[in-house]
């Protein structure tokens, strides 16, 4: 449910446009130039990792009419090798490439943009392009530099010649109804929210709310937690041009990065959240008008969702002591009008009644990881802010290594906020599968809410994480902390108490 913490209330946000599969097909012949045209293309890597990389090719109408149909065509200078694309059909011959139109956007008005992608391996100079046609016309050029590549990332080792604080975070997977360590020992994560890497990059101040350093992860263990989420922004790390480029693209990923090696030698397990995304919705409870990565939607827009994903996914892949939170807080329902079309959006995406932008369902979010390569543990969050897991079991997304968690959200001010619902609705799926409490608190200052809810946690195994590690006014929302040494507020003190144990 929205907060009212300033930050939190103007950082939850939906993707930007929706995915097509991609279809190799055979490059036609160079379509003629098309007459009145007019037409820029943008070129930016967003993700290298050394051996392949994910670019972005944002068309803009720089004309008066609109471009009904369109063939986008450009040729590398190296051995750039087309793996597979979104938002548009793909293909390449020699070192030409091509995207055409899905048959879902044809058409791109007069100062639009539309962003198609694709991954490629290569090794060599990657040298971006410089000449763009669309329909035969030149367009642009208007090309972003490619990025320093980012290394791929290797899994966290078992061994270490000088022991990390804490030592190594331990690998995490799905075993039954619980998440266990490599070695099967069941394991429930306690933990703490970081917020701010949602909201900060795109309002143009940084990346980070507050020190990300060795100091705030100290005063975090003190708390004895064992894992600590981290929102993000969808625009932020796909380094869209909304994006100040100093807090985008790879600076982004690169601090979020050194972030998550940070919690892993600290021994804590990192939790990555996609929290903001793209996405224009008007429609009941929406959070803001603004198609931008700057407001909570009620799900995530594939064209983002997925290359956000696919991009994840290849630079955490091998590093299971990061688990992946696919979409904060969906709210189909509020959309569609109805319960049953709300979770059959949250399941299967595409064209949701309501919502004007095909949708990323988690079917299709678990299907990006898993073909990244990743075997990481995914948290899928129900229906009405995550609150809402009453048909997360009949509507559970396939996933070939049955790695999957329940992500619920609970605060006081939730439909489901009594021991009576939780029995009903939580507890028969905990006995099912890993349900991990992603977000939890009240907005009084007080711990009265988590006086009742977290025994009620730890006897059904549940795993939780509090809202959330940030100095704000805890008067106005769930804020665990008046400064960054783990000095507690009031809320903060009752859940410092409850993990200190008896």
């Amino acid at each position: 449910m929205p907060r009212t913490v300033p930050p939190r209330t103007t950082a939850l946000a939906a993707a930007t446009a929706a995915c097509a599969a991609l279809a190799v097909l055979p490059l036609t012949a160079t379509a003629a130039p098309t007459a009145g045209l007019s037409c820029g293309v943008s070129y930016a890597v967003v993700n290298d990792w050394g051996s392949g990389f994910t670019a972005n090719l944002t068309i803009t109408d720089t004309g008066t009419t609109p471009i009904n149909g369109w063939t986008l065509a450009y040729a590398y200078t190296g051995n750039q090798t087309l793996q597979n694309g979104w938002n548009g059909t793909w293909t390449q011959t020699g070192q030409t490439v091509t995207a055409t139109n899905p048959a879902y956007a044809p058409t791109i008005n007069p100062g639009a943009t539309y962003t198609t992608s694709a991954n490629f391996t290569d090794n060599g100079p990657n040298t971006a392009p410089t000449t763009f046609t669309l329909n035969g016309t030149p367009c642009g050029p208007q090309s972003s530099p490619s990025p320093s590549p980012t290394p791929t990332p290797t899994p966290t080792p078992t061994t270490t010649t000088t022991p990390p604080p804490g030592g190594a975070a331990p690998a995490v997977h799905v075993s039954g109804s619980t998440l266990a360590k490599a070695d099967g020992t069941p394991i429930a994560l306690h933990g703490v929210n970081r917020s701010g890497a949602e909201f900060m990059c795109v309002q143009g101040h940084g990346i980070f709310d507050g020190p990300a350093d060795q100091a705030s992860v100290t005063a975090m263990k003190s708390w004895r937690v064992n894992a600590v989420r981290v929102p993000l922004n969808e625009d932020c790390w796909l380094g869209r041009p909304n994006v100040d480029p100093a807090y985008a693209g790879p600076a982004y990923i690169g601090a979020v990065r050194s972030y998550v090696d940070l919690l892993h030698r600290n021994g804590l397990v990192a939790i990555l959240d996609l929290h903001w995304t793209d996405g224009a919705y008007t429609g009941p409870s929406a959070g803001c008008s603004d198609a931008n990565a700057t407001c909570q939607k009620p799900m995530p827009d594939a064209a983002g969702a997925l290359p956000f994903w696919t991009s994840v996914a290849q630079t955490f892949k091998g590093d299971d002591a990061t688990v992946f939170d696919l979409f904060n807080e969906p709210y189909p329902s509020r959309a569609t009008g109805s319960e049953a079309s709300g979770w059959a959006c949250w399941r299967d995406g595409g064209s949701c009644p309501g919502i004007g932008f095909q949708v990323a369902g988690m079917q299709a979010m678990v299907d990006a990881v898993r073909s990244a390569g990743a075997d990481n543990v995914l948290m899928l969050g129900g229906q009405e802010y995550a609150n809402d897991l009453t048909q997360w079991a009949a509507h559970q997304p396939t996933d070939p290594l049955h790695n999957l968690a329940a992500s619920w959200h609970s605060y006081n001010f939730n439909a489901c906020a009594s021991s009576s619902c939780w029995d009903a609705q939580i507890g028969p799926l905990a006995a099912r599968v890993p349900v991990v409490t992603g977000e939890l608190g009240e907005n009084d200052c007080a711990h009265g809410y988590l006086d009742a809810l977290l025994p009620w946690l730890d006897q059904h195994g549940v795993s939780y994480l509090a809202w959330a590690w940030n100095t704000w006014d805890c008067s106005s929302g769930p804020a665990l902390i008046s400064a960054y040494d783990g000095t507690p507020t009031a809320f903060g003190a009752g859940y410092r108490t409850h993990l200190a144990g008896p």
